[in-house]
């Protein structure tokens, strides 16, 4: 599969695989598992320990620093924290690495000897599986004021905000790509999310079976970075496991949501858990690095949900 979305199909074999992937994605998965709040609450542990992990070696990054050593730290710590299994390895990507600039294939997206230098960007994602309930975050981060980086996490944040309120709406998951990207776009961002492997915003999380004590790996190329159990775990989900933009299938059920945006030299995301049921959307969790750096825009969002809150209340009275 090439790296990038376009609008239009490359070809005979891209074009079967968009029509297979959008039938396949009718097919509803069981989300009954995930929605319990016994589950959530297991989600949600899996969760902060994904963000502990990023937060604390982001405070041990260094300029000279490799994102083989980076990447070291992220496995160090969740070993530590009893996490042998994952969805993925731990990525860290510096500078241009952010935005997978000057990459050529899904298998040099993985951590290289590139050393961290004075102005970089940062991204940090691990995905641990703890008590067999899955996470997978993304943080971005710089050892220097950045202002770049502050203005896209602003735009971040206000997506963010967003996303329920698509989630809720009748769009399809494929509506909701399309809808993000233009968000992008108008922004003046390029979608680094569409040069992800299915070009997916987001994906499921799921519980696993508690029993494996270790990931199991096929040590071959790219292919070594991913767990054998919880890719399995993903293709028996089917094609509605990835939020890409031919899932025009139901949007129920537990979500690791990554909206990824660069510009020129560097990139930025964040992600986090989204529950999507059928009393409405949330994020799982608001005790996120991401809502705790950036106050002014998090007042700002608080003030606007409060105020859409208080018209509600006023319409229900009338």
């Amino acid at each position: 599969m090439a790296i990038g979305y376009k609008q239009k199909p490359q070809g005979v074999l891209e074009k079967l695989y968009r029509f297979v992937s959008e039938q396949g994605s009718k097919l509803t998965p069981n989300t009954d598992d995930v929605l319990l709040k016994d589950a959530q609450d297991g989600f949600r542990k899996a969760q902060r320990i994904a963000y502990d992990c990023v937060t604390e070696v982001g405070k041990k990054l260094h300029h000279g620093m490799t994102e083989i050593e980076a990447a070291d730290l992220l496995d160090q710590y969740l070993k530590a924290a009893g996490c042998d299994r994952y969805i993925h390895r731990p990525f860290a990507w510096f500078g241009e690495h952010t935005r997978f600039d000057p990459y050529q294939g899904y298998g040099e997206y993985h951590p290289s000897d590139k050393q961290l230098k004075q102005g970089d960007v940062v991204i940090l994602d691990v995905s641990p599986v703890v008590n067999g309930y899955t996470a997978d975050v993304g943080y971005t981060t710089s050892l220097e004021r950045h202002e770049e980086l502050k203005q896209a996490q602003d735009f971040l944040l206000n997506l963010r905000t967003d996303l329920p309120r698509m989630f809720e709406s009748s769009m399809t998951p494929k509506e909701i790509w399309a809808a993000v990207d233009r968000k992008i776009a108008d922004e003046g961002y390029d979608n680094i999310h569409a040069k992800y492997p299915f070009c997916v915003l987001g994906h499921r999380v799921f519980k696993i079976k508690k029993q494996a004590a270790k990931a199991k790996r096929i040590q071959v190329g790219s292919m070594g970075w991913f767990s054998v159990e919880t890719n399995l775990k993903f293709l028996k989900t089917g094609f509605n496991a990835a939020l890409s933009p031919e899932n025009v299938g139901s949007k129920i059920g537990l979500w690791a949501i990554e909206p990824h945006i660069g510009w020129a030299g560097a990139g930025a995301k964040f992600e986090e858990i989204l529950v999507v049921d059928h009393q409405g959307a949330r994020w799982l969790d608001n005790d996120v690095p991401h809502m705790q750096s950036n106050n002014h825009v998090v007042k700002q969002i608080k003030k606007q949900a409060d105020r859409q809150a208080n018209r509600q209340i006023t319409k229900g009275e009338q």
